[in-house]
């Protein structure tokens, strides 16, 4: 049962859908044109600050103990073992290994962060820091499916896939999900922004953003052998087809979607350019995200959101760039360099376009890291990394109405383990869904003679970090 109809009201949108007769909302937007937008606010169950979402996905695995979460124990007992009784983690760990990199309080609020980030910590009055995230498994594959689709195993819906499917678009010319990721696919491809069981117009759109050059960056985005009056004439003809074919396949999912995927395509032609064209922007703004694909994509993910994406997925690259298995100190010093004045300057540049306050952005990896050595493979010898660890870790949320200046749960004096106020991924997801006016336990889907919802059959909002 779609959001809509868990109050017991009955929209025009999901009558579509339940009728098999649903283009979803990018196709109803052609149609109604910007009745869309006001017909999905219909569907929420109450009023949410945050109207988008940015996540920033740091793959790999950001350490806790060297970003947000200081651990002055573990720096006192570095060197020697630590009392840990049944915390498996996917490798041998050995003796306790204290932070290289230095905390200090910032801000008003006083919240420690590391040199890692020197322009991220100006920020911390912005964000709230959950320091009691924990996860399953200490599997890359695993964990991210679980930060992304709410299962580590079974097919389910991203994030961003229910949240366009809840919510519909605002902007019938671009996704209403976009994962902009350069190099290559992160550890487990397409599965990350995958739409499951959910009409597939729903699922994200991934961008390389290796390539500047908006040309490069979406592959035929701009026809070579016809001029805009020829192509809309050829689209016309194409819609008139595909209609006719559609007729005689009525409640055909996969069809429906395919041709909402065409007709996008041609809608993109003339917005996407503009979108993820960062040279547009004014020189001073470029120089404020700073250079490299890391800062060009967060630039992009603001113009996104700015053009009424629902959700913009951001990551670190392919991979697991985050996962320090060796030498911590070089890896994540050179990682978050890439990346620390990019996210200062989103922050930034959202709160002064008056846009923060209805955009949450979340900035997380699919776990934490051990705060002990991990040992070698061959030999037994220590690496100077950090293991996996889904014990316990840390991420930060600002805007969409999230409470800055805020630090909620806490770690043991290691940083191994959550010890207070937990937070699971189902409760991170359910505090997402409620900062967008959406009870987590009433938006449902009908699929196999069964409800499902992101947040399965768990999850609290974690009202602590709410403003």
């Amino acid at each position: 049962m779609s959001p809509e109809l868990a109050g017991g009201g009955f929209s025009r949108r999901s009558f579509l859908r339940r009728s098999g007769m649903g283009m979803g909302s990018l196709a109803l937007a052609q149609i109604m044109g910007g009745e869309v937008a006001a017909e999905a606010a219909s569907g929420m169950h109450f009023h949410g600050k945050a109207k988008s979402v940015i996540h920033v996905f740091l793959n790999g695995g950001m350490s806790q103990v060297d970003t947000f979460d200081p651990k002055p124990e573990l720096t006192r007992r570095g060197g020697e073992m630590l009392p840990f009784d049944n915390l498996l983690t996917e490798r041998r760990t050995g003796v306790a290994l204290p932070s290289p990199f230095e905390f200090k309080p910032h801000g008003q609020s006083g919240i420690p962060v590391s040199d890692l980030f020197p322009h991220l910590s100006g920020c911390v009055d912005k964000m709230a820091v959950i320091r009691s995230m924990h996860a399953e498994l200490p599997s890359h594959e695993l964990s991210l499916m679980l930060m992304n689709s709410g299962d580590q195993r079974l097919v389910r819906p991203s994030v961003g896939s229910w949240l366009n499917w809840g919510m519909g678009s605002e902007n019938s010319n671009l996704p209403g999900f976009v994962s902009l990721c350069p190099g290559g696919l992160p550890v487990g491809g397409s599965n990350n922004w995958r739409s499951a069981f959910l009409p597939g117009v729903y699922q994200g759109t991934l961008i390389d953003t290796s390539k500047s050059d908006p040309g490069e960056l979406i592959a035929h985005i701009r026809n070579q052998h016809l001029d805009s009056e020829e192509q809309g004439i050829q689209f016309d003809f194409l819609r008139r087809l595909n209609a006719r074919h559609l007729d005689a396949r009525p409640g055909e999912g996969a069809l429906e979607a395919r041709i909402e995927s065409f007709e996008l395509a041609y809608r993109m032609q003339a917005e996407a350019t503009d979108a993820f064209d960062i040279s547009r922007e004014p020189k001073a703004i470029r120089e404020m995200y700073g250079e490299g694909p890391q800062n060009r994509q967060l630039l992009m993910a603001r113009r996104l959101v700015e053009r009424g994406v629902r959700f913009v997925q951001t990551w670190h690259g392919s991979g697991q760039p985050w996962d320090s298995h060796n030498n911590i100190k070089a890896s994540h010093r050179k990682v978050a360099g890439e990346c620390d004045q990019g996210l200062a300057a989103l922050l930034n540049d959202l709160e002064q376009r008056g846009l923060l306050d209805e955009t949450l952005v979340i900035c997380s990896g699919e776990f934490g890291r051990t705060p002990t050595v991990e040992l070698g493979t061959q030999g037994g010898g220590a690496t100077l990394g950090r293991d996996h660890n889904h014990w316990g870790f840390s991420l930060w949320m600002a805007g969409g109405g999230i409470k800055g200046g805020t630090v909620y749960g806490a770690t043991d004096e290691f940083g191994f383990r959550a010890v207070e106020n937990p937070v699971s991924i189902h409760d991170l997801h359910a505090t997402i869904l409620h900062l967008l006016g959406i009870d987590h336990k009433r938006m449902t889907y009908r699929y196999a003679g069964r409800d499902f919802r992101l947040t399965d059959v768990h999850g609290r909002v974690v009202k602590d970090v709410i403003a």
